[in-house]
């Protein structure tokens, strides 16, 4: 491809994604597509010659868009989203046409200094005192494993890298039952073993850990012979948003010297908005925390803000300094590779730097706040509706619900439920997920997509309720 088929090509795809963007409403929400489908559209063995870039673009529109499920479609109510701005995408067509790999301070120095001062800015958005130092990782996932390691090394003195953990004391990290997979997954990646995962009873309507029961369990385990080494708190769980109170769990972390980690992944970003804060009170005395602007903030995915209070612990953990990745001759430079698993790194601070100025603040706020409100709406609309009762109230915008008639028993309530599900996703208007609640079946409903309306919400209540009523 030369300078002007590139130039063109580019052009051309600039102009599909704004008609995509136009015409999403138009779109079914969920791909309807079966399982292989467009495996079999594709052939099984690669081209041996070059193809012309009119056939690759026409195949991508005949194969290839109709087996997409649509995360930018205002109706997307599912999961939480994962946002891409417009500003955003602008900004990730300048990264993807620079290339650049960010690992080092020396192989983009911009980019190091630009992502120091724009995580200082998300910093300050969020309210958390000046201690704090951020780093943007891939996902929530990568900064809890990160987390989750510094633990470890810290609790064993440093020496975990270095001397594996054969015969030392099984180390023991506590969460509730609402804390992301994600974590689990951390603690087998950490060689930590998720037996030593110990699930913490919750209570509340914020299903928040019991601070008497994580005290409690500490102790035990030292006495036991165990080594406790740190916390993972949770701030809007992904099933119905269970929040940990962080200064009761905080409080309990410092009396017996453990490292403290808050995972804040989708809720994190409503903490920009004060009023909202009162979800993640305490949280300055966190060690570390997360949470992803790629979510609700609007940066294109991935990008998630990792902040933690002591960056030499991090970089202690997971540094690696060999010769050919010394920046000799220069004092005081940050290596962003050195506070992440992987070596190398995006730019993807220059999507924030567009995202923050092209809205401001005032304007993300904005569409928290409508979200939130359109959300608590429509679960007071739901909850008024004699067939339907809410399972989970709302936390910012996430709430869920069931379908139970008069005289329905739970089990057939449980599969009635179930069928309206799928009777929705597979109308396509809109897009939901599930989950259980004390072994119940509900629907989840979140809004959080950019580019949510009221009218959207509106029109969520109106096929849900007309939905199950055709059941």
């Amino acid at each position: 491809m030369d300078s002007a088929d590139y130039r063109f090509w580019t052009g051309r795809a600039a102009d599909w994604a704004a008609d995509y963007r136009d015409t999403i409403r138009t779109r079914p929400v969920r791909a309807r597509t079966a399982p292989g489908e467009i495996a079999a559209r594709i052939p099984a063995a690669p081209p041996e010659a070059p193809e012309p870039m009119e056939a690759i673009f026409a195949d991508f529109e005949r194969d290839i868009v109709p087996g997409m499920t649509h995360w930018q479609h205002p109706r997307f109510f599912a999961y939480f989203p994962a946002n891409a701005a417009p500003v955003s995408v602008v900004a990730e067509i300048l990264v993807s046409a620079m290339a650049a790999q960010c690992m080092l301070w020396q192989t983009s120095p911009a980019a190091t200094e630009l992502e120091t001062r724009v995580l200082d800015w998300l910093r300050q958005a969020l309210g958390l005192p000046d201690g704090f130092h951020g780093v943007i990782q891939d996902s929530a996932s990568s900064a809890t494993l990160a987390a989750v390691l510094t633990m470890r090394e810290r609790a064993l003195g440093w020496a975990g890298n270095r001397q594996g953990l054969a015969g030392v004391p099984a180390v023991r990290v506590y969460a509730s039952p609402e804390a992301h997979s994600s974590v689990e997954r951390a603690i087998w990646i950490a060689g930590i073993g998720a037996d030593n995962l110990v699930r913490i009873p919750t209570h509340g309507p914020l299903r928040g850990m019991q601070a008497q029961a994580l005290e409690a369990a500490i102790t035990a385990d030292r006495t036991a012979g165990f080594l406790p080494a740190g916390i993972v708190a949770c701030i809007g769980g992904t099933s119905i948003g269970g929040t940990d109170d962080i200064a009761a769990v905080a409080a309990v972390a410092a009396r017996h010297g453990l490292f403290l980690h808050v995972d804040a992944a989708w809720a994190g970003s409503a903490m920009i908005c004060p009023e909202f804060r009162t979800l993640w009170a305490g949280v300055e005395a966190a060690d570390s925390l997360v949470f992803n602007p790629h979510k609700w903030l609007g940066a294109q995915f991935d990008c998630s803000a990792h902040f933690v209070r002591d960056p030499e612990a991090l970089v202690r953990t997971l540094a690696i300094r060999p010769d050919y990745l010394r920046t000799h001759g220069k004092d005081g430079v940050v290596n962003y590779s050195e506070w992440s698993v992987p070596l190398g790194r995006r730019f993807r601070a220059l999507k924030l730097w567009f995202l923050i100025r092209a809205h401001g603040l005032d304007g993300l706020r904005t569409m928290i706040r409508n979200h939130v409100a359109w959300a608590r709406d429509l679960a007071e609309r739901i909850d008024a509706e004699p067939d339907f009762e809410i399972v989970s109230a709302p936390v910012l915008s996430l709430f869920s619900f069931r379908y139970k008639p008069a005289g329905c028993a739970d089990a057939d309530a449980d599969a009635l439920t179930q069928r309206l599900l799928t009777a929705i996703n597979d109308d396509g208007r809109i897009y939901l997920t599930q989950t259980t609640v004390d072994g119940r079946y509900a629907i989840r409903f979140q809004a959080g997509q950019f580019e949510t309306t009221r009218d959207d919400v509106t029109a969520a209540y109106d096929i849900i309720t007309g939905i199950a009523r055709g059941l």
